[in-house]
């Protein structure tokens, strides 16, 4: 037992203490012997004394276990070394030697105690010292968790905000092709429509340069069309998910010439706005990827509404993906940039993505959590456009 920890304010009382219990050992340990005098006689006197040492100097430390054995050495000299009671000695030569040896042993035993009492202190500080730095480094653990967390949400507030700009970005310039470009072609179709009709006043190349121009531009008006389409369909605002996905599907088919199934329920209602773009968009991505990698000729698209969750699948028949990429694709770290967009869609949804393959085909999973508002009575009310 140490006094490293103790305040200060209680370190004279447990000194104090500590000597108390010294010197009661000590006279505990002469009253034993008196006690046992008819046993032990007049050998051996020192036998009650040693337990008395052995106690201060492992628990009361050095200065009450040096006091102990002195107590003890006076105790014996004075009532049970002959003559009894008196500080003469009967024997001078042998009781000086037991005396001298009983201060000995009893140092040894002292020194012992110390030592063992010292390691304690040591191993306790080394303890105390591993302990501080152990919350030291929680405490700074803790806060470094805490500023990558913040810096994680900025990151993804950032991202999420990013993500609505772009779209609304591609709202206006699919708007802006419609409006602007879509109107100056159909004003020049116009235009070259006036000139066929006075093609006869031309001559053959004149005739056939206009006609080609009129096919040009109708190949234009068709290409603005299909790009502004994409950029952001204007199905989606008007009517939904479910005709927006159909319409996207047929024009996929019948440029990629892959068959693509839509399975959504006819009662499928509105979804919120960002809901419905983000499940748009990754139909689009998975189809890419479809067209791109897959090899597969025909796909699936299904739409589902369980559990107050919406569940969207797009399956292949392709001929999956490597063992390796799947494990790319699990990690954030080192997933694409479209795996990665989706991920961060629907994660900002409470959302997730599963991807499942194997050599029969591929299947990307989406799930996302259905608000009561949104999965009840804000689907009707956008349904019927009140």
């Amino acid at each position: 037992m140490t006094t490293d920890h103790i305040p200060a304010g209680d370190h004279k009382y447990e000194v104090m203490r500590r000597y108390a219990l010294a010197i009661l050992a000590a006279i505990i340990a002469l009253w034993l012997r008196l006690l046992l005098s008819p046993l032990l006689g007049e050998t051996n006197p020192y036998h009650t004394l040693w337990p008395a040492v052995v106690f201060s100097a492992w628990y009361c430390g050095l200065g009450p276990s040096i006091l102990t054995a002195l107590i003890g050495l006076v105790g014996i000299w004075y009532w049970f070394l002959p003559p009894y009671s008196s500080f003469s000695l009967q024997y001078p030569k042998v009781q000086i030697s037991g005396m001298l040896g009983f201060l000995v042993f009893s140092g040894l035993i002292i020194a012992l105690g110390e030592a063992n009492r010292r390691s304690i202190v040591r191993t306790k500080w080394a303890e105390e010292q591993l302990r501080e730095a152990h919350d030291e480094l929680e405490r700074k653990v803790q806060e470094r968790t805490a500023d990558l967390k913040t810096a994680n949400d900025s990151l993804r507030e950032l991202s999420s905000r990013l993500q609505q700009m772009r779209d609304e970005e591609r709202r206006q310039i699919a708007r802006e092709l419609h409006d602007s470009v879509g109107q100056l072609l159909a004003a020049l179709s116009m235009n070259i429509a006036v000139v066929q009709r006075q093609s006869n006043q031309l001559d053959s190349a004149g005739a056939r340069a206009v006609s080609e121009n009129a096919a040009m531009v109708e190949q234009i008006s068709r290409e603005i069309r299909t790009i502004s389409h994409l950029l952001h369909p204007p199905l989606l605002d008007a009517a939904g998910l479910a005709s927006a996905l159909r319409w996207y599907v047929d024009g996929f088919s019948e440029r990629s010439k892959i068959k693509v199934d839509v399975d959504i329920p006819e009662e499928f209602g509105r979804l919120s706005d960002e809901m419905e773009i983000a499940i748009f968009r990754m139909v689009q991505e998975c189809l890419t990827n479809i067209h791109r990698h897959s090899g597969g000729a025909a796909a699936t698209i299904r739409v589902r509404e369980e559990d107050h969750r919406l569940r969207v699948e797009i399956q292949d028949q392709g001929k999956g993906i490597p063992p390796e990429k799947q494990v790319e694709l699990s990690s954030s770290a080192r997933t694409g940039v479209g795996f990665r967009g989706m991920r961060e869609r629907l994660r900002q949804l409470g959302g997730i993505l599963e991807i499942q393959s194997d050599g029969t085909g591929t299947a990307v999973i989406a799930t996302l959590p259905l608000q009561p508002s949104v999965a009840g009575g804000e689907q009707e009310s956008r349904t019927t456009g009140t």
